[in-house]
């Protein structure tokens, strides 16, 4: 019998799904490819495949979970299997020059960024942005890792010589102009089956590391995550009716990457201007917002998984 094969490399981000495949009762199985083989010479199994593999795999110890998945893509591409975030899902999901370029194809405004390899070359692209304030981050990371704001040279030259610089696990820094927002939130907007869901507002008072994920540990920082106080304001919270032309150009950089399931995240200046900084094909949802919103992202893409193995199986497969 035909499944539903969910690539992963993190239990805690994919239990989610799990539970909703197991109440719709869709038949499953989970591929974790932390470690693995790849036998060429085999034929994959028949069903079809959904890949959440993340660019922050290496924050979990499974540094080399994305290039393994990437053969195991091409293996089931190669064999026809129908694959939702495939190859070239991942390529993006591992890199934000290709994000960001990617984004310009169809006219979408991302902050001025410069990428750059080695400390002497930061500081290069850094010089760039002189007199204005500017953020660094990892090129693969994920999570917002690595994510730190400078408003001198003189700042970013104490990090880059000090105990705390981080270097980005494929070498490549980007030097970014910071968008300074009215307001501290950006926007994250949702998509299933390649089709905007709902748009989230994720309050960034208390730093850039934040990840809509139930539990999320970046270092020993706490992804703060539901627990709020009933008095506070949610960290998350689900915008009624949100409606912007940007989404039929996010929808048609989806569809022309051949990406189904996706987060994508704008942040807005002073002047109102929108800037896209991040795609994310391996997209999590907040439980405390969606509670309070009743719109529930992984049931979504339990269905929308469901409808596609149902498609398969009338084909005769």
């Amino acid at each position: 019998m035909s499944k539903i094969y969910v690539i992963h490399e993190n239990d805690e981000w994919t239990q989610h799904l799990v539970r909703r495949l197991e109440e719709l009762e869709l038949p499953y199985e989970v591929w974790h490819l932390d470690q693995g083989i790849v036998d060429l010479s085999t034929a994959p199994p028949e069903g079809i495949y959904y890949s959440r593999m993340s660019a922050s795999s290496h924050t979990r110890n499974h540094r080399y979970a994305p290039e393994l998945t990437s053969a195991v893509l091409a293996w089931l591409e190669a064999h026809g299997r129908k694959v939702f975030n495939g190859s070239r899902a991942l390529q993006l999901e591992v890199s934000k020059v290709q994000q960001y370029l990617e984004l310009n194809r169809f006219g979408i405004k991302t902050p001025k960024t410069v990428a750059a390899v080695g400390k002497a070359q930061i500081r290069e692209a850094a010089a760039k942005f002189a007199g204005t304030p500017f953020i660094t981050k990892h090129n693969r990371a994920g999570k917002g890792l690595g994510v730190q704001l400078f408003y001198s040279l003189e700042a970013l030259n104490e990090y880059l010589d000090g105990p705390t610089f981080e270097e980005p696990v494929d070498g490549i820094t980007l030097v970014q102009e910071y968008i300074q927002a009215p307001e501290p939130y950006i926007t994250r907007c949702e998509f299933v089956g390649g089709k905007f869901v709902y748009a989230v507002q994720v309050d960034t008072s208390e730093g850039f590391e934040l990840c809509p994920a139930d539990a999320c540990q970046i270092g020993d920082l706490f992804c703060p995550v539901g627990e709020e106080a009933p008095t506070t304001k949610p960290k998350f919270q689900i915008v009624e009716n949100f409606a912007d032309p940007l989404l039929e150009q996010y929808e048609q950089v989806l569809a022309a990457n051949g990406i189904q399931i996706a987060g994508i995240e704008f942040i807005c200046n002073q002047d109102g201007e929108i800037f896209t900084y991040d795609i994310n094909t391996n997209t999590n949802y907040n439980s405390d917002a969606e509670e309070a919103a009743q719109k529930f992202g992984m049931l979504k893409v339990a269905k929308f998984l469901g409808s596609e193995l149902e498609k398969l199986a009338g084909v005769g497969v």
